[in-house]
């Protein structure tokens, strides 16, 4: 009886000292994490539809980096699941303007990932020694970098064909890969047999 008695004691003591390892930042930040990502994805993909009369090759950016976005949402539930947490339910905000606009939104809302939230987020699950959510923010963070170069160009592209331009300065892709397990994104005519982050076969890839 006197065993049972201890065993259960260190039962508790047990699972309350789980209970107080969890990471309690990191799981903060995958909740942030998660509802950015799908108010992105949400985002660009009727800033897609906005885009594909005027501004085609446009449009399959947005489409692009809307899964791409969506793959870093799911990346960091599997993480945030695992800690035995649920993510609570919202409705992405989208507000749809002119293509132009939209890329302007985009722009500002990946450079604020890469230069404030990601960064921010992948110190502290360093810290708490998370080292799967070090890598899916870290992904997140390549990827967003990617995206913004890409924005970029297509806003480049936006002002060159409101100026008629012939000759584009700097073309964007007329189409595009991601991967589907960093959701990592190439332009659709490069070969690179691998995905540079995550190591995944291009045969693999998703196409835009």
């Amino acid at each position: 009886m006197k065993n049972i008695l201890l065993l259960s004691i260190i039962g508790i003591f047990a699972f309350v000292g789980c209970q107080q390892q969890k990471p309690v930042k990191t799981i903060e930040n995958l909740k942030v994490a998660i509802k950015g990502e799908l108010t992105a994805s949400a985002r660009y993909s009727s800033f897609a539809v906005k885009a594909e009369t005027n501004h085609p090759e446009i449009a399959r950016l947005f489409e692009a980096a809307s899964k791409s976005e969506a793959i870093h949402a799911a990346n960091h539930l599997k993480i945030l699941e695992s800690f035995g947490e649920k993510m609570d339910e919202f409705t992405p905000e989208v507000d749809v303007n002119t293509t132009l606009e939209n890329l302007q939104k985009a722009i500002q809302g990946e450079t604020y990932e890469i230069e404030k939230m990601y960064p921010e987020f992948v110190a502290e699950a360093v810290a708490e020694k998370v080292d799967k959510a070090v890598e899916s923010f870290t992904w997140a963070l390549d990827t967003e970098k990617k995206h913004l170069d890409f924005f970029k160009k297509a806003i480049t592209a936006v002002f060159e064909k409101i100026e008629k331009v012939e000759v584009a300065s700097n073309p964007i892709p007329a189409g595009y890969f991601v991967c589907p397990v960093c959701g990592n994104i190439y332009d659709n005519k490069i070969t690179v047999g691998k995905c540079e982050f995550c190591f995944t076969e291009q045969d693999k890839f998703l196409s835009f």
